[in-house]
């Protein structure tokens, strides 16, 4: 790829070239990354470091209750895992409906609490990465994270933002101002934060492993608390959970091979856009232009109309993946766009009858896209008092419509909104990469990856570019640094658009990795969060 590398954006960033790299959005979380690739760790010993790292000087974004994917090149194929865990085998809809029940018969679906934490993957998710992958001890790769929680970091400016939002939120719920309100608020940036729960926690981990927090006295900690708080989360559901290693999904486009790790997650969505835009000569269009965002807009509307639809656990789904991007099928629904007009699509009938995203490459080949969540800001907001475990909350992700697909039944999966990306050429790697930011990450995929292959783009410049995000009315958010004329233009074609001052929360952040053969990697990292791309 012969990269543009001017960049016409607000930023104060440049793509890093380097032969090894971990990028993601927070510059502490890198630089652990670093420190194990300096002690002759790979890029999974790396991912893991950082991601163990982020759980701590991150928490309004992950924690040790998260799930996580990835997908990786060994240096030979391409691997991916699905680290979300299922509801407790208790839940059902009989058991929101008794709790939570109104008198018309509607369910108040709770958001928060206990009764919104599924299985948590992401400790067992870093543990089979390093089984089959790693080099250093498993124990080492937490210890840049334990010191962190230990010895204490400022905080940034972005984690400043998003933890004072969310105290009014979760002040109340069960562990929380034990854990992340220490002088009674949210902390400043610049204040100090020490985590001594969650280091002694990662202590035990580090020295028995997954096993500690799905059997040993991490979880029977977990599992006191959450029967003391009136969750119906069980022994079981903790023991049994395994990862679930997966063959990510792939889609053509100019070229290359956009990958995506299957359902019960939303990257589908990113694949059935380009296989629909792949119908359009986008790069004929300037970048920038009304039509070629208003071309990327439908084709992600026609997605998500399918997606929200269908994708739930794959025990669940009514077609499969591979119906939903057949090629005849993406033709057809490439045809429903007006190049002219906005449209609200209806699902098809493909049948025939809240998140850290961060990214590592080492000098041998090896490239991680890895990403880590606990949905909204703090997830749960539950913290399972003395461990430091924040809870995510992707019960949320369930529906509790007895007719739908992602109905709510214990032991299946919820429909994710975390999804991290690959792309490929003939069969090699190109550029691990994901934006994280709820229904944001799909439609980030798509916007940067026609940017950088559409475009020419430099992966910075295809970061710091603005965005669009659909919402699930269909309705269009546009970040503040959106062309005007180009939002008037798309108002005029019938799109129903929107300002939205809030950059850091709205249109997620990216972290990207090409992969330059000879020279390295080029890497970017999302001006929106307070990361970098680090390199040596």
């Amino acid at each position: 790829m012969d990269f543009d590398w001017s960049n016409p954006y607000p930023t104060y960033r440049a793509a890093t070239h380097a032969r090894n790299v971990v990028a993601t959005s927070h510059p502490l979380a890198a630089q652990a990354g670093m420190r194990i690739l300096w002690q002759g760790g790979n890029a999974v010993d790396a991912i893991i470091a950082t991601a163990a790292a982020l759980t701590i000087v991150e928490p309004v974004s992950n924690g040790l209750g998260s799930d996580a994917f990835a997908i990786l090149w060994d240096g030979e194929a391409l691997h991916g895992i699905n680290g979300s865990g299922p509801a407790p085998r208790a839940w059902s809809l009989d058991y929101f409906r008794r709790k939570y029940g109104r008198a018309d018969g509607s369910i108040a679906r709770p958001t928060r609490g206990w009764d919104t934490v599924t299985v948590p993957g992401a400790v067992a998710t870093w543990e089979a990465l390093h089984t089959r992958f790693g080099r250093l001890p498993f124990g080492d790769l937490l210890q840049p994270a334990i010191e962190l929680a230990e010895r204490g970091y400022g905080v940034s400016r972005v984690v400043a933002y998003k933890w004072a939002a969310a105290v009014p939120d979760l002040e109340r719920e069960p562990g929380f101002a034990e854990h992340f309100m220490p002088h009674g608020r949210a902390l400043a940036e610049g204040e100090l934060f020490r985590f001594p729960a969650a280091a002694a926690t990662l202590q035990r981990i580090a020295r028995a492993g997954a096993r500690d927090f799905y059997q040993g006295e991490t979880a029977q900690a977990i599992l006191r608390i959450a029967g003391e708080e009136g969750s119906v989360l069980a022994n079981a559901d903790l023991r049994e959970f395994r990862p679930e290693w997966v063959t990510p999904l792939g889609q053509d486009y100019r070229g290359y091979r956009l990958h995506e790790i299957p359902p019960n997650g939303q990257g589908i969505a990113a694949l059935i856009a380009v296989g629909i835009l792949q119908h359009f000569d986008v790069a004929s269009l300037p970048v920038d232009s009304i039509r070629s965002q208003h071309l990327q807009i439908e084709a992600m509307k026609l997605a998500f109309a399918d997606v929200y639809r269908y994708v739930a656990d794959p025990r669940s789904m009514e077609c499969s993946p591979e119906e939903m991007l057949a090629p005849a099928y993406l033709a057809a629904r490439a045809k429903l766009i007006d190049p002219g007009r906005a449209t609200n699509f209806a699902p098809g009938v493909p049948r025939g009858g809240g998140t850290v995203y961060l990214t590592a490459a080492d000098e041998r080949g090896m490239m991680v896209s890895f990403i880590q969540s606990n949905y909204m800001g703090f997830g749960s907001g539950v913290v399972v008092r003395g461990t430091g475990i924040s809870m995510q909350n992707r019960g949320v992700g369930f529906s509790l419509d007895p007719k739908s697909p992602n109905v709510v039944v214990g032991g299946r999966k919820p429909f994710h909104t975390v999804v991290p990306a690959f792309v490929t050429r003939d069969g090699r790697p190109v550029m691990s990469y994901g934006v994280m930011g709820g229904e944001m990450q799909p439609q980030g995929h798509m916007q940067t990856l026609v940017r950088m292959i559409d475009y020419r783009q430099n992966p910075q410049a295809a970061c710091d570019a603005p965005r669009w995000k659909l919402n699930r009315d269909f309705s269009l958010d546009l970040e503040p640094t959106f062309p005007r004329a180009v939002a008037e233009g798309l108002a005029a074609m019938g799109h129903r658009t929107k300002w939205i001052d809030n950059s850091y929360q709205d249109f997620g952040a990216g972290q990207f990795i090409w992969r330059r053969p000879g020279t390295g990697y080029i890497a970017a990292s999302d001006s929106r969060r307070d990361g970098c791309a680090a390199a040596w």
